[in-house]
């Protein structure tokens, strides 16, 4: 019976992970060509990957802010200028966005740079 249960759970789980990945990661994601037009109209590029993933290869433009350090470096940022936000795969630009919003920024999640 415990065995089934967590079966049950763990299947649940990965279907959730399975389906997020397969349909974009969630609400809230701007599409490539939206997202160049917002950077275009004036937002921020924020990549917040790591400083050697951004050294590696970046959108052209892009401001760098990991996402573990988002918090102590949100000063650098200016809350009247909209923001795009991404990373590799979306999951840290998803986190970055909840973060942002939640400081009363403007931002929009493009998810993994290739979506670019």
């Amino acid at each position: 019976m415990t065995q089934n249960l967590l079966m049950a759970a763990l299947i649940a789980f990965a279907s959730f992970f399975l389906l997020r990945r397969l349909f974009g990661g969630g609400a809230g994601r701007i599409a490539g060509p939206d997202a160049r037009g917002k950077v275009e109209a004036g937002a921020l590029l924020l990549d917040v990957r790591s400083p050697s993933e951004f050294q590696m290869g970046k959108l052209p433009g892009a401001t760098n802010i990991p996402v573990h350090a988002l918090g102590a470096r949100i000063d650098e940022l200016d809350p009247k200028r909209p923001i795009v936000v991404y990373c590799r795969s979306g999951a840290r630009s998803s986190r970055a966005a909840s973060l942002l919003r939640g400081r009363g920024f403007e931002v929009h999640d493009l998810g993994p740079a290739g979506a670019w």
